[in-house]
Formats: structure tokens, C-alpha cells, sequence
């Protein structure tokens, strides 16, 4: 995968990148309730899997996001050209291994990839990275609850890789399927806006999914 290093002294959000990489807690988290309608009712009756299909959905967010293709690494910043999709895997003897998968802009191509994939890392090993990669995003499904916000375990201040969770599907009394989705970043290097560009990308890669 490709890279690119910004330009900082050229670089729009310099002032803001050097204020919050001083802060002690410089990640936020923001959850959305997500339209899933058109998933549960006409595509997974089809066979498209809800899991596979949020993947994916997450996958077109990010890579719809030049600020969550960036990574730090001391004072120098990158943007990736891509980003792979690493997730927990439920292990078929207990507990979990992560899986990684590579973005496709055809969900039929990335379902195909990952299903392959997913299949292989839950016979493997726990498989965590340990620092050696960046061009990663990080994604978690917690299918038990339908919450209302989370936050995740962070290893220090200077972890800059989005992490992204999502919860149960459920019914509104509206009789629509809702899901809970949420955004953790690394404020040196995204805002407000970035992440509601990302939630505008997920839903409409949710929409037109098709089997």
C-alpha cells in the first residue's frame, strides 16, 4: 500500500494537529443510530450477510475520509492510499482471533474476500498487531447490545488508528431496523465534520448494497 507524507508547514489543519497532540485524552468518540431497513429487509432475505455488509459499509466511510487515512508517527504524518479492515473474528474453539481484510469498492468482490478471510482467521491465532502497521482501521461488533455510546481501551495518547464498533439490530416502534454505530478518533487528525462525512458515506453505502 501506498503513502503519502503531508506537507506540514503547507498543511490546513497544522495549528490543530499540534494542539491536540498535547492533550492527555485526545480521541472522541461519536455514535449514530444507522437506517438499516433496506439491509435487513430486501438484502438479507437474499442472502447478503448484515455483518459482511457493515463491514463493507464502514470500509466505503473510511476510505471516503482522506482524514482517517492519516497517521502520525512522531512529528511526521502520512495518508494512506488504503486501509485495511481489521476486526474481531469469534474463534470456533472460544474466544477471538482479528481478522484483516482489504477494502473493495465492489461488495460483491469484498464479500467474496472477506468471507475467505474471516473463515481462515477464526481457525488461527489471536494475530494482534503489535505496531508494525498503521494503514489499519480497527472494528469490533457487539451483536448483545443496543447501546447508546461506547469508548474503547486505548494503549496511549499517541495511538492515532480509528476505531470503529457497532451494536445489535433492532426494530424501532416505527418499524424500522436500527443499528448503533460508533466513531473513535484521534483529534490531532479528524473533526466533527470528517466523522459526519463518514456517517453520511456508511449510510449510503448501507442503502445500496445489493446481493
Amino acid at each position: 500500500m501506498a503513502e503519502v507524507i503531508i506537507d506540514q508547514e503547507n498543511w490546513a489543519r497544522k495549528d490543530q494537529f499540534d494542539l491536540f497532540r498535547s492533550y492527555e485524552r485526545p480521541h472522541f468518540a461519536v455514535t449514530k443510530r444507522l437506517n438499516v431497513n433496506q439491509l435487513m429487509t430486501v438484502q438479507k432475505p437474499k442472502g447478503t450477510s448484515p455483518y459482511r455488509a457493515c463491514l463493507y459499509a464502514i470500509g466505503a466511510g473510511i476510505h471516503a475520509v482522506d482524514e482517517l487515512k492519516m497517521r502520525f508517527r512522531d512529528d511526521i504524518v502520512v495518508r494512506h492510499d488504503a486501509i485495511d479492515l481489521s476486526m474481531t473474528v469469534p474463534k470456533q474453539d472460544g474466544g477471538f482471533a482479528y481478522g484483516y481484510v482489504p477494502f473493495h469498492p465492489s461488495f460483491a468482490e469484498f464479500d467474496r474476500i472477506s468471507s475467505a478471510l474471516i473463515e481462515e482467521a477464526s481457525k488461527g491465532a489471536l494475530a494482534p498487531n503489535t505496531g508494525q502497521r498503521d494503514d489499519l482501521a480497527y472494528l469490533s461488533c457487539m451483536p448483545w447490545l443496543d447501546y447508546s455510546s461506547i469508548n474503547n481501551a486505548m494503549p496511549h495518547a499517541g495511538d492515532c488508528i480509528p476505531r470503529v464498533s457497532w451494536g445489535k439490530i433492532v426494530k424501532d416502534p416505527d418499524g424500522i431496523w436500527r443499528m448503533s454505530m460508533t466513531l473513535e478518533v484521534h483529534h490531532a487528525l479528524v473533526d466533527g465534520e470528517h466523522v459526519g462525512t463518514y456517517f453520511e458515506h456508511v449510510q449510503t453505502a448501507l442503502d445500496s448494497i445489493s446481493a
